[in-house]
């Protein structure tokens, strides 16, 4: 292996192809593999590929009916290399939790090795932020020693692009769609990374594949919690966004530095951004421009858009600022 140093950039994430594949930084095995069916330019599958470098082989996951579940399962093959189960829509936490406490017992009577094994359970927005809130909430609520990670690509894509309560302000689907009596989807996205800090859980993080240092860099701070962790994960559909395949990352950063999902982690209550706060947050139309879901939108209502994106940035930041000014003064 080649002697060369490059020193990456670990809160954007940026590292060349060289460290990225000689394996300097991550896992050079591939527990996701290649040749499943996901669309062209899928985030949600290369946060998949992700996730599970940074969880490593002593991992069972638990997956909600979604994208995933169909692209990669399709019989009689898989995409996975890791113990894997799919469950229904609304209780991948439910049967994850069920996962935790069984190990626990195997363990206990000896009828499995006594090393650590973490239980994970993942499901898209719709089977995590709506019909699986219930499950998720008490998981966390009950502490069961898992992680749980939200894919969330804004709607229920697997299904037929249907709006979810994580579906932004604004976007067009088929179930909200725009038109002469409506603007698309009414609501504001559901936050929540903010419920689940409200559950008191030791951790949670908000993700994106686009930032992947960043991402692996949680998924094993979570892997490592003892007890319930969380990590929302924003991952670009090109399909159901209606954007170009070519631009799954760029969006992705355009999310983050727009300020419409910052990326930030509250460990035991404590607010820390994990990507340097920009000077000045990028207008919201650098992100909107690129996607067919905001085409139809005018001037009002992105004006609402970027009005409530700098509200919810701003409360944001003072909880971060909250934290460290309380800090100094323990000294």
């Amino acid at each position: 292996m080649s002697t060369l140093t490059v020193t990456p950039n670990y809160a954007t994430g940026v590292v060349s192809n060289f460290d990225l594949f000689a394996g300097k930084l991550v896992d050079r095995e591939e527990y996701f593999s290649c040749g499943h069916r996901a669309c062209q330019g899928c985030g949600e599958a290369l946060a998949i590929r992700l996730m599970c470098k940074a969880l490593g082989k002593e991992t069972v996951i638990a997956n909600a009916t979604g994208c995933m579940e169909v692209i990669s399962t399709l019989y009689p093959t898989t995409a996975w290399k890791l113990p894997w189960i799919h469950v229904a829509f609304p209780n991948a936490a439910a049967v994850g939790s069920g996962v935790e406490a069984g190990l626990k017992v195997m363990r206990r009577k000896g009828r499995i090795p006594d090393r650590y094994v973490k239980t994970v359970a993942i499901g898209g927005d719709g089977g995590t932020v709506d019909i699986g809130l219930q499950a998720l909430s008490g998981a966390m609520e009950r502490g069961h020693d898992m992680l749980y990670v939200c894919f969330d690509n804004e709607a229920y894509m697997n299904t037929g692009i249907q709006r979810s309560s994580a579906t932004p302000f604004g976007a067009s689907t088929t179930t909200a769609p725009a038109g002469a009596a409506s603007p698309g989807n009414r609501t504001w996205k559901k936050n929540v990374p903010e419920i689940m800090v409200a559950h008191n859980v030791p951790y949670v993080a908000t993700a994106c594949h686009s930032y992947p240092i960043d991402f692996m860099n949680k998924v094993k701070k979570a892997r490592a919690v003892k007890g319930p962790a969380y990590i929302h994960c924003l991952a670009v559909c090109p399909t159901g966004w209606r954007a170009e395949s070519k631009d799954c990352i760029k969006l992705g950063r355009l999310a983050v530095e727009t300020g419409i999902f910052p990326l930030y982690e509250v460990e035991n209550g404590k607010y820390r951004l994990t990507v340097e706060k920009p000077e000045k947050l990028r207008p919201v139309t650098d992100y909107m421009k690129m996607q067919g879901r905001f085409r139809h939108l005018g001037k009002e209502e992105i004006g609402y858009f970027q009005d409530r994106v700098n509200l919810e940035f701003a409360k944001l930041m003072n909880k971060v600022e909250c934290i460290e000014s309380w800090d100094e003064l323990k000294g």
